[in-house]
C-alpha cells in the first residue's frame, strides 16, 4: 500500500476532506491482529479548526475485521465503526497545554506533522478500537453454555479436599 502523506496543518487549515478504503492486507500490524487479512477498511478525514482555533481533525474509521475469539478460538466478525477528533499541536510541550486547557476526555492532542501518513493514522485508529480480549457474545459451539440443558449445581460441586480429613477423623 503506498502511504497517503500530508500536511496535516496545511490540511486544516484549508478544511480539506479526503476517504477511501484500505485493504487489511496492507495494514500489517492490524493483520497480525487479524483471524485473516481479508477485507477492508472505508475511512475519511476531514480538517478543520476547533473553537479555540487549535487544528483538528476527524477521522471516522469502519469496516470488518475477522478477530479470534479467546473463548473457544474460532474467528468471528468484528463490526469496526470508529470516530476520533485529534487536536494537532505544534510539540510535546504544546500538546500537553492544549490537553490540560480542553480538559476533554473525547478529544486526543497529538503532536502534528507536515508529513502525517493517513494510513498509519487509520491502522492506529483500527488498533485502538478492537478488543484486547476479542470473545464472541455467545460462541458457536458452545455446548456448556446457558442454551444447553440445565446443569444440576449440586452434582457439578467437587468434593472438598477437606473431605477425605473428616473421614479420617471420623466426622462424615
Amino acid at each position: 500500500m503506498q502511504a497517503i502523506v500530508i500536511d496535516a496543518f496545511s490540511f486544516c487549515q484549508l478544511n480539506e476532506h479526503r476517504e477511501g478504503s484500505v485493504l487489511i492486507a496492507d495494514l500489517p500490524r492490524l493483520s497480525e491482529e487479524s483471524a485473516t487479512q481479508d477485507g477492508a477498511l472505508t475511512w475519511s478525514l476531514t480538517g478543520a479548526k476547533d473553537q479555540l482555533g487549535h487544528p483538528q481533525l476527524t477521522l471516522a474509521v469502519r469496516g470488518q475485521i475477522q478477530l479470534m475469539c479467546q473463548r473457544c478460538l474460532t474467528p468471528f466478525v468484528y463490526e469496526l465503526d470508529s470516530e476520533s477528533v485529534l487536536i494537532l499541536a505544534k510539540d510535546e510541550g504544546s500538546a500537553d497545554e492544549i490537553d490540560a486547557l480542553l480538559d476533554n476526555d473525547e478529544v486526543d492532542v497529538v503532536v502534528g506533522s507536515k508529513t502525517l501518513n493517513i494510513i498509519d493514522l487509520i491502522e492506529d485508529e483500527a488498533l485502538l478500537e478492537i478488543p484486547q480480549s476479542p470473545k464472541h457474545a455467545v460462541c458457536p459451539d458452545d455446548s456448556l453454555d446457558s442454551s444447553a440443558a440445565p446443569i444440576d449445581a449440586e452434582a457439578s460441586k467437587k468434593a472438598s479436599p477437606f473431605a477425605v480429613l473428616k473421614k479420617i477423623n471420623g466426622r462424615t
